[in-house]
């Protein structure tokens, strides 16, 4: 069942928000050759603390970090570990927080040190991607418009789009109906709304789109090894267009 959210329930998942946008503006000078997924772990950890706030991922499903850390082949629910960041991976950090029961979703894709041409390629497109989706999450457009909008973006661009994994509703609860694909038909699927609060989140891929999970049961990455990068906003279907809940402005400290 969809949720729709009053103006006052997204006013305080906007709160939510920014202070996960914040949280990604800390961690992205963090990000480095040396550092480890682990620190950065420890730091989000005292960091929403500090700021009235929990991580929504821990303890989800038995799931044990307030962070997924993802490095280069791995697609999504990489666990934060203790093994230092060469220069040329990518990693994404994804997390949900919860301020005052409002919840928000983000994940970005980040350069460590000098990276490809490859791999700055599938970042500049993954982050585009993304926003070629949110320009059809407008009142009266269908879900297939958005991840059509992506599909056709990344595939012309030389890229796949992940299958497996997609975008959801968020609100109360950090999944909810309805599910957001990243790939489809323009005209096809649920009919968006005013007051649905949704994540958009494109994963690509350098070469084929499969996916396969690790022993752990968690992290996913490319069958054949190839680069993955993520980014991800959550946002409001409002009647003045979409509006971005996970946005920073630059003033923001």
């Amino acid at each position: 069942m969809i949720q729709l959210k009053s103006a006052n329930e997204i006013a305080e998942m906007k709160k939510s928000g920014r202070l996960l946008a914040l949280t990604h503006k800390k961690i992205k000078p963090m990000i480095r050759p040396g550092v480890t997924t682990w620190e950065i772990e420890e730091f989000v950890n005292e960091f929403l603390e500090k700021h009235g706030a929990t991580p929504e991922e821990k303890g989800f499903q038995g799931y044990q970090f307030a962070t997924c850390a993802s490095v280069n082949d791995e697609i999504c629910h990489g666990f934060p570990n203790k093994k230092p960041l060469k220069n040329g991976d990518i990693v994404t950090i994804d997390m949900v927080v919860n301020l005052n029961g409002a919840l928000s979703d983000s994940a970005w894709s980040y350069a460590v040190g000098t990276i490809s041409d490859e791999a700055e390629h599938l970042l500049k497109t993954t982050e585009e991607a993304l926003y070629e989706g949110i320009k059809q999450s407008v009142v009266g457009n269908r879900l297939g418009d958005i991840g059509h909008a992506i599909q056709e973006y990344a595939e012309s661009r030389g890229l796949s789009v992940v299958r497996d994994f997609v975008g959801h509703g968020i609100g109360p609860t950090m999944h909810e109906d309805p599910a957001v694909a990243h790939y489809g038909r323009p005209g096809r699927g649920l009919r968006l709304r005013e007051g649905m609060t949704i994540t958009i989140e494109p994963m690509l891929n350098t070469g084929d789109w499969q996916a396969k999970v690790d022993d752990n049961g968690w992290t996913a990455r490319t069958v054949d090894g190839s680069l993955s990068a993520q980014y991800e906003h959550t946002l409001a279907i409002t009647k003045e267009g979409p509006e971005i809940l996970t946005a920073l402005d630059d003033s923001d400290e």
